[in-house]
């Protein structure tokens, strides 16, 4: 799209996801996640009351009597957006496309840092890292990010959520809140991910359509594969292909969720043709 076009659509998103970060999101947003960003303070003598787990082993061992690790709140929080920029994402049947919902959640998501005093920062990836934008704050910042999702084309098809794990957790040293945005259309990142989880706090945002989960009965229709470019033709006049087709998106959904129990990772589902409101509140609510 040319220079005016993309002024126009930015603008438009900013005040959309502006307005609902300020007077929707921001409140659950800081209750959410202010307060999960500790940073080591001092020691004291352990107290009756006081959580084991934060003994300090070793100044115990040196005084021969128990003492703890004292944390406090940061000012300020880290937040990461890794956002699958895959082929995939080119995909949408009703109210938008897949990418156009992406857009608008990472800056809802980028308002509601910023006006937390929070860093932003962001990380493109598909099948290898596409792009990493630095955390920062400020308007200018979240417009360029705003700019990037409109316009950015990626090398890549497919998605590896395991390596944006793994360059996240090599780039971003301090403990950070992070956002993984995308369709999960890969299940073999349930490793990284528990990695990813032991130093920061990740949450999962599952964008999916909803033509995805269920076949129309339309008669033979070719689908091509987004990520890999394959092509098949497929009756949907027969029941049992549109059974068997369900039954697998199921199923890969259960393994989805499966991995996110085990990791200990919080995730909601949003669809393309509903209101992201809701899901994403409740969600904030439930943390």
């Amino acid at each position: 799209m040319d220079a005016s076009e993309l002024l126009k659509k930015v603008r438009k998103i900013e005040i959309k996801t502006r307005g609902l970060s300020k007077h929707i999101f921001a409140g659950e947003y800081h209750s959410a996640f202010k307060g999960r960003g500790m940073a080591f303070s001092e020691v004291r003598e352990y107290q009756f009351g006081d959580d084991v787990r934060n003994i300090d082993w070793n100044v115990t061992a040196r005084f021969n009597k128990p003492y703890i690790k004292i944390f406090e709140e940061e000012r300020e929080l880290t937040v990461m957006l890794l956002v699958d920029v895959s082929g995939s994402r080119d995909f949408g049947t009703r109210k938008m496309m897949k990418s156009e919902q992406i857009t608008e959640l990472s800056a809802v998501l980028s308002f509601s840092a910023i006006q937390n005093n929070d860093k932003i920062g962001v990380i493109f990836f598909s099948d290898r890292i596409e792009k990493f934008i630095p955390p920062k704050k400020g308007r200018s910042h979240i417009l360029r990010i705003i700019r990037e999702l409109l316009d950015f084309q990626p090398v890549g098809k497919k998605t590896d959520i395991s390596e944006a794990l793994r360059y996240f957790t090599s780039v971003i040293k301090k403990r950070s809140t992070a956002f993984i945005i995308s369709d999960f259309i890969d299940r073999k990142f349930e490793k990284a991910l528990q990695i990813a989880g032991h130093k920061h706090d990740i949450i999962a945002l599952q964008i999916y359509d909803s033509a995805e989960q269920k076949l129309p009965n339309i008669g033979f229709v070719k689908f091509q594969d987004a990520e890999t470019g394959e092509e098949i033709w497929v009756n949907t006049a027969n029941k049992a292909a549109r059974d068997k087709f369900e039954i697998d998106r199921r199923t890969n959904q259960l393994l989805i969720k499966d991995i996110f129990a085990k990791t200990g990772v919080d995730y909601a589902q949003l669809r393309t043709d509903e209101d992201y409101v809701r899901p994403l509140m409740n969600l904030f609510k439930s943390r």
